[in-house]
């Protein structure tokens, strides 16, 4: 496998887990993320190839809160009979998490004893994680490692879906990188998921998301022909690890807007003589991320670093 994406499989099958809606059952997927990540987009491209394969297809989502950050999730079950549009507790065949907590707050929907994990090692920290408004203070986030999620699935893959689409050119797709992961467990050929894929992604992107369908697709191959690589998951998270925040921001993106400016808790940004945005006081930042979400140009980034003191006591 891709040492550079920082990618783990574990419980692997060693044969291609393909879920057949030709039974009586339905086949039951649920997607999971944030709001941004194209929770919806991968929703939508699975029920359309569903819907033009020949099955009846139900379709759930909770998307109020997509518009930056907030919990988004969809239920989409298709078969030869479909009656309700939500998945139960335990019934899901399959999980897609583009974030790596919200993936774990969905684990209990998955079939325990067959059901197949996907997962985006993503960690996005939401500012109500930030509760102390002291620089360098401890964030609340989960702290499981990939090894002891898939101690509860039958098949896991915890895959850096957002780093291997950076390296493609184009972080937003991501999603796609999960889904091109996720064609390798459903039954569907892979000209329909293609063409399906290429129907809904914006024309100018349809290159780098070929791309990206392919890398998620190669990946879960790699992962199911080499054994588990246990050492390759991502690090355990200590609960009280400091992070050192770090802002980067797109100037050419920015538009002056001050929304990040007005609403910064710590007043550490400001507008510069050209009216771009300027972080002037990072020793208070907090990493709270408000300025992120808020930011309707997507002009700022905060990276939260953990600290190296914290990193080498966990180690």
């Amino acid at each position: 496998m891709n040492e550079q994406s920082n990618v783990v499989a574990l419980n692997a099958a060693s044969e291609p887990t393909a879920f057949n809606a030709a039974l009586a059952e339905p086949t039951n997927v649920l997607i999971v993320g944030v709001g941004g990540q194209g929770v919806i987009l991968v929703s939508k491209v699975l029920a359309s190839l569903a819907q033009a394969h020949g099955y009846e297809v139900k379709q759930s989502e909770v998307h109020g809160m997509a518009k930056r950050g907030g919990t988004v999730f969809s239920h989409v079950r298709f078969g030869p009979r479909v009656w309700s549009p939500t998945i139960a507790k335990g019934e899901a065949d399959v999980l897609i998490a583009l974030e790596w907590a919200e993936g774990l707050r969905w684990l209990p929907h998955l079939k325990r004893e067959t059901g197949v994990f996907i997962c985006d090692t993503k960690r996005i920290v939401p500012p109500f994680a930030c509760r102390s408004r002291r620089p360098g203070a401890p964030m609340r986030y989960s702290t499981e490692t990939a090894e002891q999620v898939a101690a509860y699935v039958s098949e896991a893959y915890a895959i850096d879906a957002t780093k291997m689409a950076e390296e493609l050119g184009n972080e937003r797709a991501a999603n796609v990188v999960l889904l091109g992961a996720l064609s390798t467990v459903l039954e569907f050929a892979l000209p329909e998921w293609e063409k399906t894929v290429t129907a809904f992604v914006p024309k100018k992107t349809i290159a780098v998301n070929s791309a990206a369908f392919e890398l998620g697709r190669n990946w879960i191959a790699e992962a199911k022909s080499e054994p588990p690589t246990v050492d390759a998951a991502p690090a355990a998270v200590p609960a009280h690890t400091l992070y050192q925040p770090r802002l980067e921001i797109t100037e050419a993106w920015c538009k002056s807007c001050e929304i990040c400016v007005k609403l910064c808790p710590e007043r550490c940004l400001t507008l510069n003589a050209d009216r771009i945005a300027t972080l002037v006081a990072p020793e208070k930042c907090t990493g709270c991320r408000l300025c992120e979400w808020l930011c309707p140009d997507f002009a700022i980034r905060v990276h939260l670093d953990p600290e190296a003191p914290a990193m080498e006591a966990a180690q």
